[in-house]
């Protein structure tokens, strides 16, 4: 019997890591830029400028990279639609919006 090979090919081992920047995700370095921005527009030509735009943003980014690590991905995001959403949802509710479909699917 002849020996047949295996075919293989090469597969980048990567496929499934996110986009991370120093360990937090995109939209939080996004939230991290949109703090420095506005705190420099604010406090830009006062006194506090050292202090307050990049004390707050360094402040933020450290709670953030605390808070979220052993975190799976968008759990922020999750956690405030949970916190959002109504709190008692029911499975068997009657839909208040629905109407029935007349002539054919014409409304």
């Amino acid at each position: 019997m002849s020996e047949e090979l295996l075919l293989t090919s090469t597969v980048p081992r990567t496929l499934e890591t996110k986009n991370k920047i120093l360990g937090l995700e995109l939209s939080d370095v996004l939230v991290l830029l949109l703090n420095l921005s506005v705190q420099n527009l604010i406090f830009g030509s006062t006194s506090m400028k050292i202090p307050m735009v990049f004390g707050t943003s360094i402040g933020i980014g450290l709670i953030l990279f605390i808070f979220k690590r052993g975190k799976p991905d968008q759990f922020l995001q999750h956690y405030f639609e949970h916190l959002i959403s109504p709190t008692v949802t029911s499975a068997n509710a009657s839909d208040s919006k629905y109407r029935r479909f007349t002539n054919g699917g014409a409304l």
